[in-house]
């Protein structure tokens, strides 16, 4: 039986390196980490030694996969020229933070086109993608992630996702797939038969083969909600049969997927979330 590749966000508080530790300690396969403050625009550089300290942390631990997700203060559907063009900057700075660490995933919210409209912001996503793209270091990959649908954020619909991504090239464009996101959308995953249409609408749209990475939270509130708000696995409304029918989906056994439930002390959720995936997965 192929193992499952499990593992969840971890902080990066006292220096980048740490969070490979804290994945090691909770049973992580993989990780998701913040190159910088995710609240802040600026960063200081990534120096010489702390990139070093990443690189040797994780060549000497246990974890496989690694990706980063962008500041949530990033908005590339803005309609605000001067909040697009600072958007903009720090993605690419971003984009380069990923490629000096050797991190190849950079998970990003398409954005919020406020008032402008759903297609406005649509076509400032996609003209941001190609603008950046001129200057984007290899060896990045941009994951765009599904959302809930708070407010105007866009990506809570696959066909919104769909234009975004049309026309980029599929090396370097990729999709996240949120679990909560999806269900709080009104992708109803909680059953086998719901799981099963839904995955067939995204490939219809998307294709299955953009999916890249999963974010795994269960969702505090119903289907169609529009709320994010992530629960414990098997806590919330998706239940273990929701999470059950992805973990056991042979087309999605080798994609890496990422908890970003609530820690608990010492992040000891981590560790009771992941034991429950695992044995969902049925390896246990």
């Amino acid at each position: 039986m192929t193992r499952q590749i499990l593992g969840a966000h971890m902080s990066i508080a006292g220096g980048i390196d740490k969070a490979i530790g804290r994945g090691v300690k909770v049973g992580c396969d993989a990780i998701q980490i913040f190159t910088k403050n995710a609240s802040q625009w600026r960063a200081k550089p990534l120096g010489d030694e702390e990139i070093a300290r990443f690189r040797s942390a994780w060549a000497a631990s246990a974890i496989g996969p690694v990706a980063a997700h962008d500041s949530y203060l990033i908005n590339l559907a803005s309609p605000d020229p001067a909040v697009r063009r600072r958007s903009i900057e720090a993605f690419g700075d971003e984009l380069r933070r990923c490629a000096l660490l050797k991190v190849p995933d950079l998970v990003m919210h398409p954005g919020a086109p406020l008032e402008s409209g759903e297609d406005n912001g649509i076509a400032r996503v996609a003209d941001a993608f190609r603008e950046l793209l001129e200057t984007a270091p290899d060896g990045v990959r941009i994951l765009v992630e599904n959302t809930a649908g708070q407010g105007s954020c866009l990506g809570h619909r696959f066909e919104q996702l769909a234009p975004i991504l049309a026309g980029l090239p599929e090396e370097r464009f990729g999709v996240c797939f949120d679990t909560c996101h999806a269900f709080a959308a009104g992708y109803d995953l909680s059953t086998p038969e719901g799981y099963r249409e839904v995955m067939a609408e995204f490939d219809d749209r998307i294709g299955l083969n953009r999916i890249a990475l999963f974010h795994l939270n269960d969702c505090k509130k119903g289907c169609g909600c529009r709320v994010d708000r992530h629960e414990h696995i098997g806590s919330g409304a998706i239940g273990r049969e929701g999470f059950q029918s992805l973990l056991r989906d042979e087309r999605f056994l080798t994609i890496p997927k990422i908890l970003e439930t609530p820690k608990g002390d010492d992040d000891g959720m981590d560790a009771r979330n992941l034991a429950l995936l695992r044995e969902l997965a049925g390896e246990v």
